[in-house]
């Protein structure tokens, strides 16, 4: 079997980290460090919500051709999946609104490839199948209609642009319920810690309201909300 690509033990330890946080608590960092807070537009939605996915980006860029050789498609379709790498999250714009980018067998490959989630603005399709996997993707809809014959890729590991916003492979992604936020690579590790101090002193906020404290005197004290 052919060795996969996997990416720093640094970057799977941030990756870990930024798993345990949430988009709400990374936007606001952002804010407040006056970074640019990427986030994705809306109708990206988890097709399980119950599974967030976290880590860097590896970017995939293609279109619809015209009268493809089924062949051709499913050939270079296996070879972008053979090059995804471990650890990564892998994001696709695939510039249609036609044809399911993703279906179970590539989940299932990318999965076993120690890839930590897919996101695509566009389609998936074998919803139920993926779901059971329980590997996290994000979609904007779904359609049994599939690439053969119809898509190839035109850029691997480079930069996409979803809705406003252009992730760059080795920036960072967090999606959860409440929708996937960019975190630009080289601010990732700012983000992340000030993230968790924030994370922390919700938490205080949180148990002191469960305590009585009226939320105007749990802002003061806390300067949180």
């Amino acid at each position: 079997m052919t060795e996969v690509p996997s990416l720093p033990d640094e970057t799977s330890h941030l990756a870990d980290r930024l798993g345990r946080l949430y988009s709400g608590v990374v936007f606001d960092v952002m804010r407040s460090l006056g970074l640019d807070a990427g986030v994705l537009p809306p109708d990206l939605q988890a097709l399980d919500p119950n599974l967030r996915l976290a880590g860097p980006a590896w970017t995939v860029r293609g279109s619809l051709v015209d009268a493809a050789d089924a062949h051709e498609t499913l050939l270079d379709w296996t070879r972008m999946l053979s090059r995804a790498p471990a650890g990564s999250v892998v994001v696709c714009e695939p510039n249609n609104d036609e044809i399911a980018l993703l279906g179970e067998l590539s989940a299932q490959a990318l999965k076993m490839r120690g890839v930590r989630g897919y996101v695509v603005d566009g389609g998936c399709r074998d919803t139920q199948f993926i779901r059971e996997l329980g590997f996290a993707v994000f979609c904007r809809f779904r359609t049994p209609r599939d690439i053969v014959g119809r898509w190839l890729t035109s850029e691997l590991g480079g930069t996409v642009t979803i809705g406003a916003v252009r992730i760059t492979t080795g920036d960072y992604l967090l999606g959860d319920q409440d929708g996937i936020v960019v975190i630009p690579g080289e601010h990732v590790v700012d983000v992340i810690d000030a993230a968790e101090a924030a994370a922390a002193v919700e938490n205080k906020v949180r148990t002191a309201i469960l305590e009585g404290t009226e939320p105007e005197q749990a802002y003061v004290r806390y300067g949180k909300f």
